[in-house]
């Protein structure tokens, strides 16, 4: 009977942390469809880098209300500390994926994906339907250390022919 009951417990705890979870992922996929352009068909991994630079710094407003209340003089203790340290431990570690493995959005730079992302509704039974990206500060800066080197190797060779030059842009966009 116990073990029944303590069965139980453990699996509707499961239920609400997944739930929870899902709700988490739902917020941030409606937050980055609310940043879309309407009039853009495609973004480049610069644009979606900038959105999601947005995004790590959608509390700032928040903090800044927080320190303000907190500078009036007259009152003891600090207001809002709790609400405070959860923003922030929340944004140093979406700031640690960002510069390491990367940060999970929905990805905006595949034309086919952006289309599937904008007529999501929010509903969580079509979340599988949304197809997620790894982006990461590292990457990008590889990226256009890469492209800095290509554009001075591109000066430094005139004898080449437009085709070849091509080609050599077009892989580098499939190495990442």
């Amino acid at each position: 009977m116990v073990r029944a009951a303590i069965k139980q417990d453990k699996k509707e705890r499961q239920k609400s942390e997944k739930a929870q979870r899902l709700n988490i992922i739902r917020e941030k996929l409606l937050w980055f469809q609310s940043q879309l352009d309407s009039e853009t068909k495609e973004y480049s991994k610069q644009e979606t880098c900038n959105i999601l630079e947005r995004y790590l710094h959608r509390f700032d407003a928040e903090l800044e209300q927080i320190e303000l209340a907190n500078s009036i003089k007259g009152r003891q203790g600090r207001m809002h500390g709790a609400r405070e340290a959860v923003i922030k431990q929340t944004m140093e570690c979406e700031r640690a994926q960002y510069e390491g493995n990367g940060f999970e959005i929905p990805d905006i730079i595949n034309t086919k994906h952006l289309k599937v992302f904008r007529e999501w509704d929010g509903d969580l039974k079509k979340l599988p339907n949304i197809k997620m990206r790894k982006l990461s500060a590292r990457g990008l800066s590889q990226k256009i250390e890469q492209q800095k080197d290509t554009e001075e190797g591109q000066i430094g060779q005139e004898g080449k022919d437009d085709n070849e030059q091509m080609s050599d842009v077009d892989l580098e966009d499939e190495d990442l």
